[in-house]
């Protein structure tokens, strides 16, 4: 299993939490996932044999969120 922090521009709102957490759950291989609004990072539990971390990236920017850096 891979932990990976995404630093994203600023999170405005808990409906942009919703968002994001609904979807990374329909991504296969999530095991978790956190989104931390005060800080806007996103904190990913994720099993590298089924998915990588800019999979996961573009799953979030694709609705719309840009995510700045990954740890």
């Amino acid at each position: 299993m891979t932990k990976k922090t995404f630093q994203m521009e600023t999170i405005s709102c808990p409906s942009c939490i919703m968002k994001i957490e609904g979807a990374l759950k329909r991504l296969d291989g999530i095991e978790e996932s956190e989104v931390l609004f005060n800080s806007s990072r996103v904190k990913v539990d994720f099993d590298e044999t089924k998915l990588t971390s800019d999979e996961i990236k573009n799953s979030i920017e694709k609705i719309g969120y840009k995510v700045i850096s990954e740890k």
